[in-house]
């Protein structure tokens, strides 16, 4: 590239007449009275030759260049009981981490069905827009957990803890919510009870129920029971008119 740029400015600089090369005068500032402005004069009749060839030199090697990006590094998952073997698809891509202190890189609309999240602390974890039919999430901590349009058709959450879960348009066919703690839930118009395979022992307090959901829940052949742990009444948190 150097011997290149110096013959062009060789070239340019030489005369016709084969005389020696000279080095261009630094150009001089003048000053126009008339105009009231400086106007730049070069000296050297061969300085916009050379100027010229230096800027189409400077552009091809500028084109010529391959232009290096760097990607940013891969971020790692980190997070305490999520982290476990057993919850391998998890740590993968299948769900993210809205807790303090605990990060899941977010994917959206994994297939995790058949996983088995049974007995593990999932507070906080979101399997959003996500595929979880026939899961095993019995006795699982997942309060504060979301399954935001998410399709649990099949799944287990028998004694599981799902208190202020995200559960705006998921669908729960064939789920069992037996003995679960399904309390101040986040529900739309959008969320999906019908099908659902067992709710008996289950707690719906301050869980704000669409009145044809509720209906539905109430007239459920499993609608009984009182709940393990908070000792409510299955049909008083439903709030069914018997």
């Amino acid at each position: 590239m150097a011997s290149i740029l110096a013959s062009l400015l060789i070239g340019a600089a030489c005369l016709n007449d084969s005389t020696a090369f000279v080095v261009p005068a630094a150009p001089t500032l003048g000053y126009t009275k008339a105009s009231r402005h400086f106007e730049l004069h070069a000296t050297n009749p061969f300085q916009s030759q050379i100027s010229a060839a230096t800027t189409a030199l400077l552009s091809f090697s500028l084109l010529s260049t391959p232009l290096a990006i760097n990607a940013p590094p891969a971020f790692a998952a980190i997070s305490d009981g999520a982290s476990l073997a057993a919850n391998a698809k998890l740590t993968t891509g299948g769900a993210s981490t809205l807790q303090s202190g605990r990060t899941i890189s977010i994917t959206r609309g994994v297939n995790l069905d058949n996983s088995d999240f049974s007995k593990q602390n999932l507070k906080g974890v979101a399997f959003q827009q996500s595929i979880v039919r026939d899961s095993d999430f019995r006795g699982s901590n997942l309060v504060g957990a979301s399954f935001f349009d998410a399709t649990v058709d099949g799944s287990n959450f028998e004694d599981a803890d799902m208190t202020l879960c995200n559960v705006e348009m998921a669908q729960f066919n064939r789920a069992n919510l037996r003995n679960a703690i399904v309390r101040e839930m986040y529900v739309s118009g959008s969320t999906l009870f019908e099908g659902v395979k067992d709710i008996e022992g289950s707690d719906w307090s301050e869980t704000q129920l669409r009145k044809d959901q509720q209906k539905y829940l109430c007239n459920h052949p499993t609608a009984k029971g009182t709940n393990p742990v908070t000792g409510v009444d299955t049909r008083e948190s439903l709030m069914c008119l018997d």
